[in-house]
């Protein structure tokens, strides 16, 4: 039993040390990975998604949905694949791989000038910046 609980806490202590090295990468605070939901609303930065997705994290079943695709979406900015969701939803491997290893940010979904592109065009009113 007390193997399990040391294993288990070293888990724990190498997905945050993880997370907060992918928050380094992304140009981020890596504090921000400790602080309850605001580590959140800065992964949500990283990957380009509005900070009302917080919410939808909240809700239960929807919640699996959009964790699973905003995961999807972190490992295409870093220019992995969906090998690296399933890894990152289902063990937690894929954070380790993303922080620990030697993926660079490359903008949300992997390509910054295509998501430029693309925000422009589909954004909501209360999101366009006054002139």
């Amino acid at each position: 039993m007390i193997l399990f609980v040391v294993a288990y806490f070293a888990y724990i202590i190498a997905m945050v040390v993880a997370t907060w090295k992918i928050y380094e990468k992304a140009g981020q605070p890596g504090w921000a990975a400790i602080i309850p939901f605001y580590n959140i609303y800065i992964l949500l930065k990283i990957v380009g998604k509005p900070a009302w997705w917080l919410l939808l994290l909240c809700i239960p079943v929807v919640n699996i949905v959009f964790g699973i695709w905003t995961y999807n979406i972190l490992s295409k900015s870093f220019g992995k694949d969906e090998l690296t969701t399933l890894l990152m939803f289902i063990f937690g491997i894929g954070i380790l791989q993303l922080g620990f290893g030697d993926a660079q940010y490359q903008g949300p979904y992997g390509d910054p000038i295509a998501f430029q592109a693309y925000s422009g065009e589909h954004t909501f009113d209360f999101e366009q910046t006054a002139m």
